[in-house]
């Protein structure tokens, strides 16, 4: 097993995986900038080196800086998290050209993964089924409006290299895709340095289920059940459960078989994820994009096959075999996962500021996986997750009532937070049932 680990991330998913570091006796290695300098990843390491200040690019984008706090600290390997550097091709090529393991995939994939575009071509080729759409950018206004018009609106305009569910708009009709165009492209340009666009069909009601796939070190890959993925705003996840209550044992069969073709179709090796749109009426899915890292929602996955992910993830880029048994993979129970952000739960607007009292959930089939404590300050600098809350029981129906007592039990006082969005949430009679879709959140508000 690996010695020592450098992570190259922050708050709640650096102090996960120093949590299985612990449980495997290996040396946890954090990074920081100037700002997180009081958090509680910094003080659970072994060791721990400043690598700038506040912002990401001097700091946690900083590959440079982070190359050389491995180096002085001794690191045998690098675990990105997610976010920041964990997609980065060229990242994972410099760590391993410099003579360290890389835990995550390897950078053919992410590279080959990372374009929407070539994604969709290489999963359509894979036998995975793709939404109707552009097979190549579309170069401009022009050429985007007849694509429009072959494949049928409304549509969705995509950044190729976007992700997190960021640079997309949706166009009713023609005028409306002359001003979405214009927008997406702009911000892709802005935000991933590629104002590449393509054109896809829109489902205006939609699921949203992925796929937790893994890549062992002997070369086969496995899937580690669905996770449903369809509490959203502004595209971005705000609940996960595992399994969908969406999908059926027969299409379950179909979900994830394809999605181990994808897997298999770039050598994927390590944990990743293939997203998936899902349209209840008919049961037809969709490839949406692959994840070359490890999900924010892995816990619910975690929960539901006994199976440590970030153990995985490092006995794989060990080489090793896996610690569990790839034929006898059993689902149990049920999971959910809350995503705990320091924003108005209401408009979902950031609210950061100073913690003064912070309580946890406790109890059975209860976790949490957070970033902060009491006298923590969550800053404007990174991403607003301040904690995830993560339930499970026999079934959906008991999940979804420890959930409720959860978050009557969570206290966080001093930045705004979406306890009280939850709290409404869990009370749904749409998301009750499980018979929901991406629009839930804008059908509460």
């Amino acid at each position: 097993m690996i010695e020592s680990l450098l992570i190259a991330n922050r708050g709640e998913i650096a102090r996960r995986i120093i949590r299985t570091t612990k449980k495997l006796g290996i040396r946890a290695i954090a990074v920081h900038s100037e700002a997180d300098a009081g958090l509680p990843f910094v003080t659970e390491a072994d060791e721990a080196i400043c690598v700038g200040p506040a912002n990401p690019a001097q700091s946690y984008r900083n590959v440079e800086a982070i190359l050389a706090a491995a180096k002085s600290t001794g690191a045998r390997a690098i675990h990105p998290g997610y976010g920041f550097l964990s997609e980065n091709a060229d990242f994972a090529r410099t760590v391993e050209a410099s003579g360290l393991i890389w835990v995550g995939p390897g950078a053919d994939a992410i590279t080959a993964m990372g374009d929407k575009i070539n994604a969709r071509n290489l999963m359509a080729a894979a036998g995975v089924p793709v939404a109707p759409g552009t097979t190549e950018p579309a170069a401009d206004l022009d050429a985007a409006v007849a694509a429009a018009a072959e494949i049928g609106y409304p549509v969705m305009v995509k950044a190729a290299a976007g992700g997190g569910g960021m640079g997309m708009g949706v166009a009713a009709d023609e005028a409306a895709l002359r001003t979405e165009y214009d927008k997406v492209r702009s911000f892709a340009e802005r935000m991933f340095g590629d104002g590449s666009v393509l054109i896809e069909r829109y489902f205006p009601r939609v699921r949203h289920v992925e796929v937790q796939i893994l890549g062992l070190a002997d070369g086969r890959v496995v899937a580690l059940g669905e996770r449903e993925c369809s509490v959203q705003r502004r595209n971005q996840k705000l609940v996960e459960e595992s399994p969908s209550p969406a999908v059926s044992p027969e299409l379950r069969e179909r979900l994830l078989a394809a999605a181990v073709r994808a897997g298999e179709a770039v050598g994927y090796r390590n944990a990743g994820t293939v997203e998936c749109l899902l349209d209840p009426a008919t049961q037809e899915f969709f490839f949406l994009e692959m994840n070359t890292r490890l999900q924010v929602e892995h816990p619910v996955t975690e929960y539901v096959y006994g199976v440590d992910l970030v153990e995985e993830q490092l006995r794989v880029a060990a080489g090793l075999a896996p610690a569990f048994d790839p034929d006898a993979l059993t689902p149990r129970g049920h999971a959910i996962e809350l995503r705990i952000n320091a924003e108005d739960p209401k408009r979902f607007l950031p609210g950061p500021g100073a913690i003064t009292t912070w309580n946890e959930p406790a109890g059975e089939g209860v976790r949490v996986d957070s970033g902060y404590v009491a006298g923590n300050t969550v800053t404007p600098f990174y991403d607003s997750l301040m904690a995830k809350l993560i339930v499970s029981g026999k079934d959906r129906t008991e999940a979804v009532e420890r959930a409720k007592a959860a978050v009557a039990q969570f206290e966080i006082v001093g930045p705004k937070n979406n306890l009280p969005f939850f709290a409404e949430l869990l009370e749904n009679a749409e998301f009750r049932s499980g018979d929901y879709d991406t629009g839930i959140v804008s059908r509460m508000r």
